[in-house]
C-alpha cells in the first residue's frame, strides 16, 4: 500500500514538472535498470560512460539525487571532482615552448663560470654573443656553476667577543608591593663587564618615559 501511494504521489508531482525534467528522470531510471540488468547476477559494475552520464546529470538536472539508487550521491560528486582534475590536468599540459638548451652549450657555460669565477651572467652572456651563440642571459645564470664552499663567517661567540662593548641588555619586569601596588622596573645591563647601566621604577610606564630612560642610560 505504501509503495502504491508513493507511486501515485510521484505521478502527481510529475504533472507540475517541466517536460525536460521528466525526460531526464526517465533517462536516469532507464539507465539504472540497464546497469542492473547488465550486471546481474554479478556485482554491480559501472563503466566510464555510466559515470560520465551521471556526472552530466548532476550538472544539468537539480533533482538527480532523488532518482539515484545504485550508488550514493557522494560517489557521483567524487566522479565529478575526478573529471575536473583530469580536465585541468589536460588543460595545463606542457605545450611546445622554448627549445631545450644544447648539452655542449650548458657544458660551456659551466666551464666558463668555473674558469672565470669573477665573471657574472652578463659577462658570460656577452662572450656567447661574441661567439655567435644565441642564448639568453637568464639561461646563462641558470646553468652557471655554483660555488661549492661558502666563505668562512665568524661564530656567535666571536661576534659577542668583538662587539661586547657595544651591546647592552634591557629587561622590563613587574614587582608587586605589600600594599598591592604594581611597580614596573627597567634594568639596563652592559655586556662588557656585566655592569648595571641604569635602573628606573615607575607605577605608570609610558613610551615617553621609556624613551627618556634610554636617553639617560646612554647620554
Amino acid at each position: 500500500m505504501t509503495s502504491v501511494l508513493m507511486s501515485v504521489l510521484a505521478m502527481l508531482g510529475g504533472v507540475v514538472r517541466s517536460r525536460a525534467a521528466l525526460h531526464l528522470e526517465i533517462l536516469a531510471l532507464r539507465h539504472q535498470l540497464q546497469v542492473l540488468q547488465r550486471s546481474r547476477p554479478r556485482r554491480l559494475h559501472l563503466a566510464k560512460a555510466d559515470r560520465w552520464l551521471w556526472v552530466w546529470l548532476s550538472v544539468a538536472w537539480s533533482g538527480w539525487r532523488a532518482t539515484l539508487m545504485i550508488v550514493k550521491p557522494e560517489t557521483v560528486i567524487a566522479w565529478h571532482r575526478q573529471g575536473l582534475r583530469l580536465f585541468w590536468r589536460w588543460k595545463s599540459r606542457r605545450h611546445s615552448g622554448r627549445p631545450p638548451v644544447a648539452t655542449d652549450v650548458r657544458c660551456l657555460i659551466r666551464r666558463m663560470s668555473k674558469e672565470n669565477p669573477l665573471w657574472g651572467a652578463p659577462r658570460i652572456h656577452g662572450e656567447f654573443l661574441t661567439l655567435g651563440v644565441d642564448v639568453s642571459q637568464a639561461t646563462v645564470a641558470k646553468y652557471m656553476a655554483r660555488p661549492t664552499t661558502s666563505p668562512p663567517s665568524q661564530s656567535w661567540r666571536t661576534f659577542l667577543a668583538n662587539h661586547a662593548k657595544q651591546i647592552a641588555a634591557a629587561d622590563f619586569f613587574v614587582v608587586p608591593t605589600a600594599t598591592c601596588r604594581l611597580l614596573f622596573v627597567l634594568v639596563i645591563l652592559a655586556h662588557e663587564r656585566r655592569r648595571v647601566v641604569h635602573v628606573a621604577v615607575t607605577d605608570h610606564p609610558t613610551a615617553a618615559w621609556t624613551a627618556q630612560q634610554l636617553r639617560e642610560a646612554f647620554p
